[in-house]
């Protein structure tokens, strides 16, 4: 039986379609069981680049929206490029997959603005060319776009094989009725042979505000860096998962005493703390947030909504014991003890909401 959460929390969760389907084949299936409709969307990402002295290439690939028949979000659907176990690099990518490439990302963001995700390759670059005064140049199958210097602004390139697969569905902010929201996607998931990739995880994105404070937000830090090793094992945290990393040794030293605001900023940043660690504290250790949200990274994957339910809510109990001024302690040696810890923690927090 599921528990029910309280609080307002977005999901993001990574499936893989089977051979022959795709994320837009799940967004068709979503749109017609609700009267809906999809709307072709960019995805903004990140790939290792081949160019010599290009780490990375920012990217643009293919998403879809699906909205209800009011015109409301249901979902959206995304690439994810960590999930990659049982794609065949040999297979060639289905007609009609392409993705945007710059490196840039304010020519990135320029670009997602001007180019259409529903349009076709052939001619994904054309208005964006228009912006410059050039045409867009053709390489065998890819598109380049050229400043008047001749310096490329950005290319246009057939998916890579398989891209297609990788389906991340990501909920708008949920209120109430978590566990019938994630299955009314999952569901027709399952049935279209959608299941867990060997990589996958599940991310919790819940309101940042009320963890802005330093106190609450020095408690997170403790949680997720004094706890990892037992956090990871209560959640059952995918060992294949990527993109996951410990908390910043600076920022876990800053919270051994009371610091401040700034004290954690600026640990933060010496850390060089970013969004791929366990818990995504990027957001509320800033002014101007993209998404104003702590993001719990380290739920490993599911594709029904009992399990994920399950482990959101222990989460959320933790993340309210961390509200809590007094500091969170250190984790019991053992892992025995350690999850004991834990569950106290918890049952704590549920004793506090009951009272």
């Amino acid at each position: 039986m599921t528990h029910r959460l309280r609080r307002r929390i977005g999901f993001e969760i990574e499936l893989m379609a089977p051979p022959g389907a795709s994320r837009r084949t799940l967004a068709e299936d979503l749109a017609g069981r609700c009267g809906g409709s999809v709307r072709p969307v960019w995805h903004h990402d990140s790939e290792p680049s081949l160019v010599p002295g290009l780490g990375r290439f920012l990217t643009l690939t293919q998403g879809f929206e699906v909205l209800r028949a009011d015109g409301s979000p249901l979902c959206t659907l995304v690439d994810d490029v960590t999930l990659v176990d049982g794609l065949d690099p040999r297979q060639p990518p289905p007609p009609g997959w392409f993705r945007v490439l710059t490196d840039d990302a304010r020519l990135l963001n320029l670009l997602a603005v001007h180019c259409d995700p529903g349009g076709e390759l052939g001619e994904v670059l054309d208005v964006a060319a228009r912006l410059w005064g050039t045409e867009v140049g053709r390489h065998g199958v890819i598109r380049r776009l050229d400043d008047r210097s001749g310096a490329t602004i950005a290319l246009a390139a057939p998916q890579g094989s398989g891209r297609e697969r990788p389906c991340e569905i990501i909920t708008p902010p949920l209120a109430t009725g978590h566990h019938d929201a994630l299955e009314e996607l999952l569901a027709p998931a399952r049935e279209l042979g959608f299941t867990v990739p060997h990589e996958a995880a599940v991310h919790l994105h819940l309101d940042g505000a009320p963890f802005r404070a330093p106190e609450a937000l020095a408690n997170v830090v403790r949680l997720f860096a004094w706890w990892r090793e037992p956090l990871r094992l209560l959640l059952a945290t995918n060992p294949a998962c990527r993109r996951l990393a410990p908390l910043p040794e600076q920022l876990v030293t800053a919270v051994t005493g009371r610091p401040t605001t700034a004290d954690l900023r600026k640990a933060a940043a010496a850390g060089g703390l970013g969004k791929y660690f366990d818990v995504n504290l990027t957001q509320v250790l800033t002014d101007t947030p993209r998404r104003d949200t702590v993001e719990i990274r380290i739920l490993p994957g599911a594709v029904e909504a009992g399990p994920i339910v399950d482990r959101a809510a222990l989460v959320e109990l933790l993340l309210e014991r961390c509200l809590d001024p007094e500091p969170v302690p250190v984790a019991p040696a053992g892992p025995d003890a350690a999850i004991s810890g834990l569950m106290e923690l918890a049952a704590d927090a549920l004793a506090r909401r009951s009272s």
